[in-house]
């Protein structure tokens, strides 16, 4: 989250109205964006009414789109067609299980790419847009039941519109801090792209966000045929990655501990019977 200056003293009055202006122009309302699933994910989010569902994937399509092409112009989008097809078809199994979490993310526009770059790094756009660095695949040398794991967590992230839930918090922030800007000389930033830009790439996941995402990531991983235990031993090299060297930029928006590993392996056994329903179903 953005990590304000301490504005100092101000008028009782004037810090009213910015709590006000918080409540009620960028007035939060409780939303269940998905069921619980076996792994009983459901806690209550609360999503601001400056920020729908359809602008932030409205936004997040663009900016996908600019990557892409970017990408493209410099050769790096889709080179090795057999790590494209090897991505696509962990993605595609873990894809047809989201209905489990929210029977809508069914129909959305999910695009899966393989974006050449020496970075080790997956990320999920809100909508389901999908990109998997070729640093992660050569580099951490994921199984595949790895492979699945690192992205039915970043899948998880946009079922649970955890990108919508923190620009939401930061809109909130921008409209209080908008009211205080008489005091403070400084102005609110309500940017909706560059929002979403952070909460993508620079600002860190919080540790409840991280949690959700890993628990919905196994049980996606399970269902669609996966080990779901690999979750632990995929976050184990990544850990090893980041050491005596840069931090893998996957950690530094996913931060790792061993009690995340704890957390994993309850997680796992808990949909383990899910998994071997499904290894029994082929």
């Amino acid at each position: 989250m953005i990590d304000h200056k301490n504005p100092g003293r101000r008028p009782r009055l004037l810090l009213g109205a910015g709590v006000l202006a918080v409540s009620l122009v960028g007035g939060c309302a409780s939303v269940h964006t998905t069921q619980g699933g076996a792994v009983g994910v459901d806690r209550q989010q609360y999503m601001s009414s400056l920020v729908s569902s359809q602008d932030l994937q409205q936004e997040a399509d663009k900016q996908y789109a600019t990557i892409l092409a970017q990408a493209k112009q410099k050769n790096l989008l889709d080179v090795d067609a057999q790590q494209v097809a090897r991505v696509r078809t962990i993605a595609q199994r873990l894809i047809a299980q989201v209905g489990v979490f929210r029977p809508d993310a069914t129909s959305w526009g999910w695009e899966v790419h393989v974006i050449s770059s020496d970075e080790i790094n997956a990320w999920c756009m809100p909508g389901g847009k999908i990109a998997v660095y070729t640093g992660l695949l050569n580099q951490i040398k994921p199984t595949d039941d790895e492979l699945a794991a690192v992205m039915g967590h970043e899948i998880s992230h946009a079922l649970r519109e955890h990108a919508r839930e923190r620009v939401s918090q930061q809109m909130a922030t921008s409209v209080g801090l908008s009211v205080l800007s008489v005091v403070t000389g400084s102005t609110a930033v309500s940017d909706l792209g560059g929002k979403l830009s952070d909460v993508m790439f620079t600002l860190p996941n919080s540790r409840t966000h991280e949690a959700e995402a890993d628990r919905m990531g196994v049980e996606l991983a399970a269902r669609a045929g996966y080990d779901p235990s690999a979750a632990i031993s995929l976050w184990r090299k990544m850990a090893q990655a980041s050491k005596g060297q840069e931090q893998p930029e996957i950690l530094s928006t996913h931060p790792s501990a061993e009690s995340r590993i704890s957390d994993l392996q309850t997680a796992s056994q808990q949909v383990m019977p899910l998994y071997q329903q499904a290894k029994a179903g082929k």
